[in-house]
């Protein structure tokens, strides 16, 4: 997988090629009296989730809206339009009549250079710098498919009304990989390895039908023909095995498949990775088989071609239509360099150029070719297009595309908010339950007494901390060190090392305190940076280590 870091500025060409021009808008209403603007769907799902939750709906009012819920981001400005007038929507500020749905261009336009005649937007999102890049990233691969390229990057969007935190802003940060792979090939090398990630599944049928979710391994879901393809599949288990290390719950997550009314017809296949927060389900990175359609729309537009060559295992025959020059007809009117230009240029058409050429040539006139600033008018005497047998080895390949976009604010969010935790139930008693390899602060320094009592040994703790490169924070605050643990809990912070009176001993010990389970352990000093190492890189388990390690009394602090 290579790596790629493109300009957030876009020419207004690329994203005109690439679709978005056109088609990247939301649907907004308006307040009819004061002009406020709402994002339709989003003011169709509030209301639509407020109505269900209310005892005093009607049960088949609960069921049309629920599946409306279901197909929500399926829906036309028109299919909106009459489910706000059914339902009798209002504006949520002012309870004032709504608008019909009017289109909303969501990418941010700008001008470069002095002039101000290069427009250009603010990307919309990151992958479109790779897929101009292309012909970069497959000579860097060697020309051979499959290869896949990742950018991390900050996105635009302008979104009509930006609310509920990260969810819905107008910068943000968005990681992206574009997987480039043979359309009649669409296998994985590495699926075997995650052919057994068992994951919840919401597809596009049971959407349409109400139906909850589906409980299965990946491997099956592709030989049931659910999920299309193997590519596919691995990038959304891998999705599914990340989402989890870094703090997303099994039993909160799930891969909702877009229904036939929400993808663009191009594409082949696409699931969203969903996470059930307070806000409700949010889509928090989406795969996408996008087909051919993005090198297809680019190669059109600048009329390069982006295609990779593949050597065939044996040789075949086929009949290809090709332009046949009359080498000595074309001399006689051509200098042998301008005779050579036109052979090149012409022998590099495709199918469609030589349909071109073809249409020309039967016409009175013939067909003028182009090449930079000359034209060569090109008769039936000097080439023709006809069907010649020829042995090919090698095979002319426009890749499909597999694409997983992260959402890095969507995916923090839900992270913290599924890692809040209360001890006992106890509101008093708060604390963060980050895992400890993406905690920024891995490790806290605690003292029983002040610090300047026990200096030299935190300083020979924040020493051993660095030498593995653990974050560490030094808590001074007032007061119990039970009261030091709850600071440190708070911010998510995983271990916490106390140095006490016994620490004064040699050789020099501390006890390393799981947050989690509020357990501690006696060790040496020198240990405490490779066992920290170990517990964040997962090559032991906290429980494991309790055996090795006398579990060191409870603190009666802790409970203060």
């Amino acid at each position: 997988m290579l790596e790629v870091e493109c300009s957030a500025l876009t020419p207004e060409s690329v994203l005109k090629a690439s679709g978005h021009v056109d088609r990247f808008v939301d649907w907004m209403v308006k307040d009819m009296k004061n002009g406020e603007c709402f994002r339709a769907d989003r003011l169709i799902k509030d209301n639509a989730e407020e109505l269900v939750k209310k005892k005093e709906t009607a049960a088949e009012v609960k069921a049309e809206l629920t599946c409306i819920l279901n197909r929500l981001d399926g829906l036309n400005n028109k299919d909106m339009h009459e489910v706000i007038t059914k339902y009798g929507f209002k504006s949520p500020s002012t309870g004032n009549d709504l608008s019909e749905p009017v289109s909303f261009d969501l990418m941010f336009p700008t001008k470069i250079g002095p002039t101000g005649d290069f427009k250009a937007y603010l990307r919309p999102e990151t992958s479109q710098g790779i897929f101009t890049n292309f012909s970069r990233l497959l000579e860097l691969n060697q020309g051979k498919l499959p290869f896949a390229a990742a950018q991390i990057g900050v996105a635009f969007r302008n979104e009509i009304s930006p609310r509920q935190g990260l969810l819905r802003v107008r910068e943000f940060t968005m990681c992206e990989i574009e997987h480039f792979v043979n359309p009649v090939d669409k296998k994985h090398a590495k699926f075997s390895k995650v052919a057994n990630v068992v994951m919840t599944l919401f597809t596009a049928c049971d959407q349409v039908g109400s139906k909850g979710t589906k409980t299965m391994t990946i491997g099956e879901a592709v030989r049931q023909g659910i999920v299309d393809n193997e590519t596919l599949g691995y990038y959304m288990a891998r999705t599914h095995l990340f989402l989890e290390t870094v703090g997303v719950h099994k039993d909160k997550l799930r891969f909702r498949q877009h229904m036939s009314t929400e993808m663009a017809h191009y594409a082949k296949d696409c699931w969203d990775a969903e996470c059930l927060t307070s806000y409700g389900w949010i889509e928090c990175v989406g795969h996408a088989d996008r087909a051919c359609h993005d090198l297809n729309s680019h190669s059109k537009a600048t009329g390069t071609k982006l295609q990779a060559v593949q050597k065939l295992p044996e040789s075949r025959r086929e009949m290809i239509t090709k332009a046949v020059f009359s080498k000595a007809a074309l001399r006689q009117k051509f200098t042998t360099r301008q005779a050579k230009r036109i052979m090149v240029n012409v022998e590099g058409f495709d199918v469609e150029q030589l349909i071109e050429l073809q249409a020309g040539l039967d016409g009175s006139s013939g067909y003028a070719l182009k090449i930079d600033d000359d034209v060569f008018q090109l008769t039936k005497e000097l080439v023709e297009v006809k069907p010649v047998e020829c042995s090919v080895n090698i095979e002319v390949i426009v890749p499909s595309v597999i694409e997983p976009s992260f959402g890095v604010g969507r995916i923090m969010y839900t992270v913290l908010e599924h890692a809040f935790r209360q001890r006992n139930g106890d509101e008093q008693r708060l604390y963060l339950d980050l895992p400890s390899s993406i905690a920024p602060v891995k490790c806290a320094i605690l003292t029983t007494r002040k610090r300047e009592v026990f200096e030299s040994l935190v300083d020979m703790v924040q020493e051993e901390l660095s030498m593995h490169g653990h974050t560490y924070k030094v808590d001074d605050g007032a007061g119990s060190i039970g009261r030091g643990y709850a600071r440190t809990d708070e911010i998510g912070i995983p271990f916490g090392v106390t140095i006490d009176n016994k620490s004064r001993d040699v050789p020099h010990t501390v006890t390393l305190r799981h947050a989690q389970s509020m357990q501690q352990i006696r060790l040496e000093i020198t240990e405490l940076g490779e066992l920290i190492e170990d517990l964040i890189k997962n090559r032991r388990r906290w429980v494991d280590v309790i055996e090795e390690f006398a579990v060191f009394g409870a603190d009666a602090a802790e409970q203060n």
